[in-house]
């Protein structure tokens, strides 16, 4: 059986993003990125929601050939590029899914059952990456096998918290190291 693996950074004080929902807000580090290209080499599916999935294909695409771009950069767009996709989304059309055209595209309705057989089937790890309303939700429904957190050492005062407020999800700690640098602190979970 496959793992649903959720990997994301989070401050300090618990937002996924800061206030305006800015991103960039985020502690980043060269461990981050480093942490992520591992992630997706270990993976042949990105599970993303429609926002998350925009604005990957709006940035990645154009750096694997940028070479001003760190190679794990690169590296990290290459992979990007060639892994299959299945972004969650009701507004979503396969015209819109250029320049990824390996990208499945499911109805929130069916994301749980979808979801559910992909883990089944044959197959390594199924990655997401930010996505946070859906990995909250998928979370709840107990489909996320493991949650990777990048804390990183900023206080960010307001945003979006990390966790969205549905249930209570008992979770178990799997690991806590830091990263290369010692700039963010992984940690990893799997459900109690």
């Amino acid at each position: 059986m496959r793992k649903l693996i959720v990997t994301n950074i989070v401050s300090l004080d618990g937002y996924y993003e800061g206030p305006g929902n800015d991103v960039m807000a985020l502690p980043f580090h060269e461990s981050f990125s480093e942490y992520n290209a591992e992630r997706l080499r270990a993976a042949d599916t990105l599970l993303l929601g429609r926002s998350s999935y925009e604005g990957f294909k709006s940035y990645w695409p154009r750096i694997a050939d940028d070479a001003s771009q760190p190679p794990v950069e690169r590296e990290i767009s290459r992979l990007n590029d060639a892994i299959d996709k299945v972004v969650v989304s009701d507004t979503l059309t396969p015209a819109r899914t250029a320049p990824w055209h390996n990208t499945e595209i499911v109805r929130r309705a069916d994301a749980h059952a979808r979801i559910a057989e992909l883990k089944k089937a044959e197959g390594r790890e199924i990655l997401m990456f930010g996505s946070h309303t859906l990995w909250n939700d998928l979370l709840s429904a107990g489909l996320v096998d493991e949650l990777h957190l990048m804390i990183g050492p900023a206080f960010l005062g307001a945003g979006t918290p990390v966790f969205g407020g549905r249930g209570p999800v008992p979770l178990r700690l799997l690991e806590a190291r830091p990263l290369p640098g010692e700039h963010l602190v992984l940690t990893r979970h799997a459900p109690a």
